[in-house]
């Protein structure tokens, strides 16, 4: 007779079977083309805007929208993902409509110039970029979902971690893509439309791959069937409201972890933001010395492609440290893990202030990859542990709202703050960014983790046992 964990008979359901390293890397392998895609938007949408006219303190607003639509689009996702089951599953048919969307908005943004004929380059630029968010939103969110879905707690960190590793991957690739295709002799000055041969390239590559990594999970990842899910999460609790309503509700009764996290959150996406908006002018003035009307010459160009590949440097580091996160998290703890991990990326920002030598980038960049794979993974590792059944998707989609918020607040103001506080000088925004990347490492010490316990139990009850139940 099969034995039941403590945690399966106080929650009321079985404990969930432990999955191979393969089925994990399957499983989230279409974040590896999800990243790419992101990748090229965050190393690219600036200089492709700023060529299409834009100024430098315009540039959050255009930003902005990619925020905007991650906040309504992925709580619908996430609340209707909950409840969607056909033939390719519950979360499999979003990744394939984003994929494609997706893949789409990749192949138009660089080519807005072209497509324009009344409505101006830039405001075709800025409505792909809306596009492209949208589609990446769509494919990205139940991603988190399936993780919780399908591994225990105490594999948990693994399985994000993995997740990081894989989104690391195609970031490194998708960010170092423009200078490689650049090195290769493809033209990186800037033709009729404004973007250069070597950035329109490498979207046109991105877009295949983002489709070929998302076919990869859609075709060899599992998900549990309805009955199969209660048996491992418990019956999800009725509600009584429906649609908006519900996701309204759901929002109000929000985890109390989950608030807590949503200080680190806010200061951690708020220094993001900063970073992908404005490091390339930052670095093309305080490290280049660019002045002037400089967005459409040689050197500008080639202070992005020194950022893409900096960028680059940033995700490699990260993909490496994404496989020892579960070990380091194992002896210090989850909070500490990412509080660590977060103090060394506001340094690796700070630095960037004291950088004469452009080829000095990387070394910034190396505590931005640590924090960037702890703030890819343990925010969901810590919050998945506090979600009730049924809710994966919604609470998931939910807390983008405190990735959202902090960016379209940056939006809103950090071009006004650059331009009228800052002389113009966005390298203060970079600084700005590291301080409060700091702040973050600060907030997480005080949030609630309520798995610890169940943690240690998962790891003590034997596979065989597991596998048995």
């Amino acid at each position: 007779m099969a034995i039941q964990s403590s945690t399966a008979l106080q929650e009321g359901k079985y404990p969930k079977p432990k999955l191979s390293i393969f089925q994990i890397f399957t499983m989230s392998f279409g974040f590896l083309g999800i990243q790419f895609g992101f990748a090229l938007q965050n190393g690219n949408t600036s200089r492709i805007l700023r060529s299409f006219g834009a100024d430098v303190d315009q540039l959050p607003m255009f930003w902005i929208v990619a925020p905007l639509v991650g906040m309504i689009v992925q709580p619908l996702i996430g609340h209707y993902s909950d409840r969607t089951w056909n033939r390719l599953g519950r979360r499999k048919p979003y990744f394939l409509t984003g994929a494609i969307l997706s893949s789409l908005a990749l192949v138009f943004l660089p080519n807005s110039a072209s497509l324009s004929a009344i409505i101006p380059a830039l405001w075709i630029g800025a409505g792909m970029v809306m596009v492209m968010d949208a589609s990446f939103n769509v494919a990205m969110e139940p991603f988190r979902a399936l993780v919780a879905d399908n591994l225990p707690d105490s594999q948990r960190t693994m399985g994000f971690s993995i997740q990081t590793f894989l989104i690391g991957l195609g970031a490194v690739v998708g960010s170092a893509l423009p200078e490689i295709l650049a090195n290769s002799g493809v033209s990186m000055e800037a033709g009729p439309d404004g973007v250069a041969n070597n950035i329109k390239y490498a979207f046109y590559i991105g877009a295949v791959v983002f489709i070929i990594a998302i076919l990869i999970t859609v075709f060899f990842s599992k998900e549990y069937a309805p009955r199969e899910y209660e048996r491992y999460h418990g019956k999800p609790a009725v509600s009584k409201k429906h649609g908006i309503s519900e996701i309204f509700s759901d929002f109000g009764n929000m985890p109390k972890t989950m608030k807590q996290l949503g200080l680190v959150q806010f200061f951690s996406w708020f220094a993001l933001f900063s970073m992908w908006v404005f490091t390339t002018d930052a670095v093309a003035t305080h490290v280049y010395g660019l002045t002037g009307d400089y967005s459409k010459s040689i050197q500008y160009n080639e202070a992005g492609n020194k950022v893409g590949s900096a960028f680059a440097v940033y995700n490699f580091i990260a993909m490496i440290y994404a496989l020892f996160l579960p070990v380091v998290a194992r002896y210090i703890g989850r909070k500490l893990t990412h509080s660590v991990s977060l103090i060394a990326g506001g340094i690796g920002l700070i630095s960037i202030y004291f950088i004469k030598d452009p080829a000095m980038l990387k070394f910034s960049m190396v505590g931005v990859g640590l924090a960037w794979a702890s703030i890819l993974a343990m925010p969901y590792v810590i919050l998945s542990s506090s979600i009730p059944a049924g809710k994966l998707g919604i609470y998931m989609g939910i807390f983008n709202f405190f990735i959202t918020l902090p960016q379209i607040i940056n939006g809103l103001f950090g071009g006004w703050i650059v331009k009228h506080l800052y002389g113009n000088q966005p390298i203060y925004a970079i600084v700005l960014a590291g301080i409060f990347m700091i702040c973050a490492a600060i907030s997480v010490i005080y949030v609630y983790d309520p798995a610890s316990k169940r943690i240690k139990e998962e790891i003590a009850l034997p596979n065989e046992t597991l596998e048995n139940i």
